[in-house]
């Protein structure tokens, strides 16, 4: 059974070291319950929410050099574990992007830049256009996107197509009371994602969740990507 944690952290906009720690103890508790993978959230060093641009860029690191995704490597080496996390990017291009790595005890394996921004964040980040990165680790291929993607069934499908076996998606998902006995709309929306994308879902643990499975996209005679018609979507993918 792969082990992995989603870390649920109080996050506070400015405040990058008290941030980091609060990432660092959040992976050295995961690791010791067993995490192979470790997933942070959204924006996990600067903070979510900006006032404008210009705090944003102020927050914002370049990936190279960058001292949250060295911390990152350096957490990933100390506890034997992969980490994906939220970050606040200064592109090499001059530009501000709210973007994800996926860190491991080498490196960074892949940098993601999220492409459809939600809300007040088009005030603030550029999209990224590039399609999601899937790395290889021991366990399975991973699949790297941000919050919002989640909601575009076809980028979620790219992500598959691309041979990722289970998604790390650092989000910053609101606080939002659900009625007695049933899920918040983000975990439900997640898990039809997983659904429809050929996961047999195994139920959620406590945070950190426990996986119990792969994507295992055949079943029988029906196969969920060879099964698909292309020409006959052309009107929702134009």
């Amino acid at each position: 059974m792969t082990v992995i944690a989603a870390c649920q952290l109080g996050l506070t906009v400015g405040e990058v070291e008290a941030n980091r720690a609060a990432a660092a103890a959040a992976v050295e508790q995961a690791a010791a319950e067993g995490a192979e993978l470790v997933v942070l959230p959204e924006l996990c060093d600067s903070g979510y929410v900006f006032r404008d641009a210009a705090e944003a860029r102020a927050l914002a690191t370049p990936v190279t050099g960058s001292p949250t995704l060295r911390e990152w490597q350096a957490l990933s080496r100390r506890y034997a574990t992969t980490i994906a996390g939220g970050f606040c990017e200064l592109g090499e291009d001059g530009l501000i992007y709210n973007s994800a790595a996926l860190v491991g005890p080498d490196g960074v394996l892949a940098v993601y830049r999220k492409a459809h921004l939600w809300d007040a964040e088009k005030l603030v980040f550029t999209s990224g256009d590039a399609p999601p990165p899937v790395a290889s680790l021991p366990f399975g291929r991973v699949g790297l996107m941000i919050c919002y993607d989640l909601e575009f069934p076809e980028w979620v499908r790219l992500a598959a197509l691309g041979g990722a076996d289970l998604l790390a998606a650092p989000v910053n998902w609101p606080a939002m009371p659900v009625p007695a006995g049933e899920r918040p709309c983000d975990v439900v929306r997640v898990q039809a994602d997983a659904c429809v994308n050929g996961d047999v879902h195994r139920g959620r643990g406590p945070v950190p969740g426990r996986a119990g499975g792969l994507l295992d996209r055949r079943h029988g005679h029906n196969d969920v990507f060879a099964d698909r018609r292309p020409p006959l979507y052309r009107a929702v993918s134009g």
